[in-house]
This record gives structure tokens, sequence and C-alpha cells, in this order.
């Protein structure tokens, strides 16, 4: 039974209608840019696709199907005091779906950008009733999702918060709201980040992690033993040239924000364009290729950023994360809860050499995916879950 913390208010999502009527002129009105002849997806989302794309999110998509699927599970929001303002106070939004059987573990799953927590809704009921499935009710977790501060309904964010200050609300969430004393913590791309920083600071509360996002760069010293090998000087250089050819975003939203916003903010198309070519390019899907999702699916996480006015404050994350120095870890720091890795062949930042992950993290489980790219839980979720569950299945909290 779960004994929530007072300060928790029961919270349910009713985008309204004048909201929904606003988006469909918004969408009836766009104006699309051109593209060169020759465009596949290599000049960033083709032209041809997304207005397939936009048409469907005007004409058939039904945002209130997906807004019942999400009210389907128990939400709160809860008011947390800011780390890193002293007397802030941020608003989280989390869902929570209590698990099967006498002694669910509580699993913390944290999603990034430009995903949300409509990034797990195939995976929440796998992992909290795996009896449901075919599976073992002694896999059972309860499972807690929240938002990211400034992502959904964890608004307002009235300045940026980094991803080690956003750790600790996390681990206030869990403990002081929640009541778990000791949880498992499952996560990517930011979720990775933040989730390693509350590894690396609450060691003794995020007893284990599960990643699937080479995170935090961990010490690199002159004098540095051992040193870096071969194989980690080669990553290091695919993983450069990598981020050279897909990583032009972060270099916008970690530096001008705002700049960017004024589209992000104004049109959905623009918004739209800015986050399905994350999702066609993330996965790696070759140039004349759709993205591999499902259509209604990529439209509901768009319209999340949309209808929730969160398509800029989300790339504060990364201004913050800059300004602060919080994507490497220093000297002497080290995540010492057993970690477990899922990596997929087409991410963002390929798969790191054995030593690389070593240097910062306390590695008891490592699967290397055959396929699949940055969004593993949408793309893949019986895979994800079945790898969380065996990482986890002999770990006690």
């Amino acid at each position: 039974m779960l004994r929530l913390a007072p300060a928790a208010e029961k919270f349910s999502i009713a985008i309204p209608d004048a909201a929904l009527a606003d988006l469909k002129t918004r969408l009836a009105a766009t104006r699309l840019p051109p593209e060169p002849a020759d465009a596949a997806w290599q000049y960033g989302s083709n032209v041809a696709y997304m207005r397939g794309f936009l048409r469907r999110w005007r004409d058939g998509f039904d945002w209130r199907h997906w807004e019942k699927r999400l009210n389907g599970w128990l939400q709160y929001r809860v008011k947390l005091k800011r780390p890193d303002t002293g007397n802030g106070l941020q608003t989280v939004h989390f869902l929570i779906e209590p698990g099967s059987g006498d002694a669910p573990r509580p699993l913390l799953l944290t999603h990034g950008w430009p995903g949300s927590v409509l990034e797990f809704v195939d995976v929440i009921d796998r992992l909290a009733h795996p009896e449901r499935f075919g599976g073992r009710v002694e896999d059972a977790f309860t499972v807690i999702c929240p938002s990211l501060p400034g992502y959904g309904f964890s608004m307002p964010l009235e300045r940026p918060i980094g991803p080690r200050a956003i750790a600790r609300l996390w681990r206030d969430l869990m403990v002081e709201v929640l009541g778990f004393e000791r949880f498992l913590v499952q996560a990517g791309d930011w979720g990775s980040i933040v989730s390693s920083w509350l590894g690396i600071d609450f060691p003794d509360q995020a007893i284990a992690l599960h990643l699937n996002m080479v995170p935090l760069r961990p010490p690199l010293t002159r004098d540095m033993q051992p040193p870096l090998s071969n194989a980690e000087k080669e990553w290091m250089l695919r993983t450069r040239k990598r981020h050279d050819a897909e990583g032009g975003y972060f270099a916008i939203q970690s530096t001008k924000p705002t700049t960017l916003g004024y589209g992000l903010a104004d049109s959905p198309a623009g918004l739209a364009g800015w986050i399905v070519e994350k999702l066609h390019g993330f996965p790696r899907a070759p140039a004349e290729h759709k993205p591999v999702f499902d259509l209604d699916h990529m439209i509901a996480n768009v319209a999340f950023y949309w209808l929730t006015e969160t398509g800029v404050t989300s790339t504060w994350l990364y201004w913050a994360a800059r300004q602060n120095g919080e994507l490497a870890m220093q000297p002497g720091e080290f995540l010492r809860s057993p970690t477990g890795f899922l990596l997929p062949p087409w991410d963002l930042v390929p798969p790191a050499p054995k030593g690389w992950l070593e240097r910062g993290y306390n590695v008891a489980h490592r699967h290397d995916l055959e396929r699949g790219g940055h969004f593993v839980a949408m793309e893949q979720p019986e895979i994800f879950v079945a790898d969380v569950q065996a990482f986890f299945r002999n770990m006690v909290v």
C-alpha cells in the first residue's frame, strides 16, 4: 500500500478543448520550409514526411486517447525544495504504478530529451505486473516515473536546473515523499546523467542502476592509471565524429536556448520538425527510411511538449549542465552502486569500451544490443523489460 507524504497532490491530465482547437488552427496555417531537390533526411526532418506527420496530427490524431492512457496510472504533483537556489520550490509531476505481489521493489524511471514519460507507456505495466505478460510476479516493481523539471507537468520552472540538483530532487521524491529508503534506478539520455549523480551522491538510497546510454565522462587526468587504451582513443574519435554530425542541437540548446525557443513556442510544426529529426537520426535510420516508431506515439510525444508549453524550458537542462560542468565526473568521484548497461549500437554515443565504463562505474552487467537506437523502451520494449528484470532479479531492496 502506498503511503505518500501529504504534500503530494493527486493529479489528472485534462488539456482544455480551447488548447486543442488552437493547436489545430496553428497546424492548418503551417508554412513548410524549402529543401534541396535530392533531400531525404540528410538535411534534417524530411519535408515530405513532415507534411504527412502534420496532416495526421491535425486531422487524425486523438490526443484524448493518449491522455486517457496516461490517466490510467496514478499521478501526483509535489513541490520539492530546490537544492541549488536556497528556498526555491520545484513542482514535480510523477506517475506511479504499484507492482503486483507481496514485495514489489521500487524502480525509478527517468526519461530524457526529446522524450518524456510517454517513452515508458509500453513498459510500465510490463515492469509492474510481469505475470500479466507471461512473466514471474517475483520480478514485479512499483514503478515511479517523474517528469524532469521543465518537462511535461513539472512546471513552472523559474530558472534552469542542472542534472546534479535534479538528482537531489529525485532522492527527496523517493525517500521523503514516497517513503522508499532504498530503491532501484533505470534511465537513458538525461535520465542516465541525472541517475549517475543520484548514484554518486546517494549510493545508500540508489542501490543499483540500469542505464541505456553511456552517461558521465569519467575523470581524465594526465597521470591516470591505467592510461587510455587504443580502444578508448578510437571510441572517443568515433564519438566525436558522431557528435559533430548529429549534435548541432546540443550546441544550440546549451548556449542560446531562448533564440531557438521562439520557433518552439510559437509553431507546433517547428517543434515537431525539431523533435522528429532526433527520432529519425538517433536510431540512425538510413536517409531514405522513415522513423522506426509508431506515428501516433511520436505525435503524442511532440503534443506532450506542445500542450504543456515545455518545448523551450526542456532545453534549459542543456544550458545548466554546461554552465555547471555536470557532464563529467571529477577526480575522486566514482559510482560504486552496481550498474548495468543496455547499449544499442546506433545511439548518439556508441557503446563504450569496457575500460572506459569501468573508470567511473561499478559495472555489474552489460548487454550490447544487435540493433536499435537511443529510445530503447519505445523501440524494443520487450527486450528492455527483460534486461531490466534480469539485472535487478537478485537484488534485495
